[in-house]
């Protein structure tokens, strides 16, 4: 994935890396530290927490829970901002990341890398690199671990309880 993100930003002289929170980040921070060992370049790093961009946010309760968006110092106005999540499933967290993305600035490019595509798009929105695409049935999903959180990198595929 590293590979292919530099090849497609034609180089990492503008490349900006943004997590989508919360496992989104730690996906990019991996990618981080496989770019800066194979170009010896440590690119800028962000994170984007969607949760007032969300299109269901009436429906997730009084209190969402609010995690933290950073910006990294050199900005993102006239880069090429690697927007990076965990999954890909319905194409809503990535739209409105890019709403948010929006409201700090204009890159002059996104490219969309995901660990997992598990298809399933509700929005035309398709990841530019892609980690590994898994066929999932109703009825299932997939969680990705991360070494800072879980110890391990992995995706695992979990059926669902019937009432969630």
């Amino acid at each position: 994935m590293a590979r292919e993100l530099v090849a497609r930003s034609g180089g990492t002289d503008d490349l900006v890396l943004i997590g989508i929170q919360r496992r989104g980040v730690q996906v990019a921070g991996l990618l981080q530290d496989a770019i800066a060992q194979a170009e010896g370049v440590e690119l800028p790093l962000g994170s984007v927490d969607i949760t007032f961009y969300r299109d269901d946010l009436g429906t997730v309760g009084p209190r969402p829970v609010v995690g933290i968006s950073h910006l990294p110092p050199s900005g993102i106005e006239g880069r090429t901002v690697a927007l990076v999540d965990d999954v890909l499933f319905s194409g809503r967290t990535v739209r409105a990341a890019l709403n948010e993305l929006m409201d700090w600035g204009r890159p002059s490019r996104i490219i969309l890398a995901v660990l997992i595509d598990r298809g399933g798009r509700e929005l035309p929105i398709q990841p530019d690199v892609v980690g590994n695409r898994i066929e999932v049935l109703s009825g299932q999903r997939v969680d990705v671990l991360v070494p800072e959180l879980d110890g391990e990198l992995r995706a695992v595929l979990v059926d669902r309880p019937e009432d969630e």
